[in-house]
């Protein structure tokens, strides 16, 4: 007698739409890059919008509302598309690295998540310049073109010369910012590299493959946050505030509390001990390293 089939773990409908979704705005993103690509000005801080995000965007939406139209939406361009207050809401970055595509730089993803009350329970992340796609589902595991993404048991031994890691920061965050500049100097001289790609969702599925050992974000952007966080978490990364409280991943609130650190178990010490150490906003309650 065969056994029973194991059940599918809960909101695996949402995760197929979403990678299709994404999928298909990729494809199209994909076809088009680089030409066929007008940008302009999107607020006083330096960032970009293409018609290629709003391309994206209108697909990936279409997509959510023809299989879940109660469902409230945030897309990073056209903001928010109501529901009917069901407490779930999926968060839409149809572009992750439009001032890449902007100069012809090929990192760019499509980003995209589903939160039930505040709490990320979808994740993915669609990579078109090579067709790949990773997914998370809370409590199911991350998983990407090769399987199940395992953080630890992929990443490679540590470099003598240091750890890789990846920074990103909000928008907002002034140049001149001390917080950050001091974290970003702390990171720089201690990492073997510290990436920067004005794509934080790329980085997250870094860290979820093993190929970076950290990444560390100061009042981070609120719409890609929850995927890149749920695929760490999935494939066993650690996700911290920098003072070393658990991540909550959140979308809503102040951007001071989307500052985060984030590596595999035994990195995370390490991160949290030079953020300390660094001076920034936040002075955790336990002993440096030596």
């Amino acid at each position: 007698m065969n056994p029973s089939p194991k059940p599918l773990p809960e909101f695996t409908p949402e995760c197929r739409t979403a990678v299709t979704a994404a999928e298909e705005a990729g494809a199209m993103l994909r076809s088009r890059f680089p030409a066929g690509c007008a940008a302009r000005p999107k607020g006083e801080l330096g960032d970009v919008v293409t018609d290629l995000d709003l391309q994206a965007e209108r697909l990936v939406v279409h997509r959510i509302r023809e299989r879940f139209p109660h469902d409230r939406i945030l897309a990073e361009e056209s903001g928010e598309l109501g529901g009917e207050g069901n407490g779930r809401t999926w968060l839409v970055d149809p572009l992750d690295g439009s001032n890449n595509v902007v100069i012809g730089l090929p990192v760019y993803v499509v980003g995209i998540a589903l939160c039930v009350d505040e709490a990320p329970v979808v994740g993915v992340v669609h990579d078109p310049v090579n067709a790949r796609t990773w997914s998370a589902l809370r409590d199911g595991g991350a998983h990407g073109p090769l399987g199940r993404l395992t953080a630890t048991g992929d990443a490679r031994p540590l470099s003598p010369a240091g750890p890789l890691l990846a920074w990103t920061q909000g928008h907002a965050v002034p140049r001149d910012d001390p917080h950050a500049r001091a974290l970003r100097n702390a990171l720089e001289v201690r990492s073997r590299r510290l990436l920067q790609l004005w794509a934080p969702l790329l980085c997250w599925a870094m860290l979820a493959r093993g190929d970076i050992d950290g990444f560390v974000g100061y009042r981070a952007e609120a719409i890609d946050l929850p995927a890149g966080a749920l695929l760490a978490r999935e494939a066993g990364v650690a996700v911290r505030h920098l003072d070393g409280r658990e991540f909550g991943g959140g979308f809503t609130g102040p951007d001071t509390e989307r500052s985060f650190v984030a590596g595999r178990a035994e990195m995370l010490p390490y991160l949290l001990d030079w953020v300390a150490a660094s001076g920034g906003p936040a002075q955790p309650p336990y002993r440096l390293l030596p």
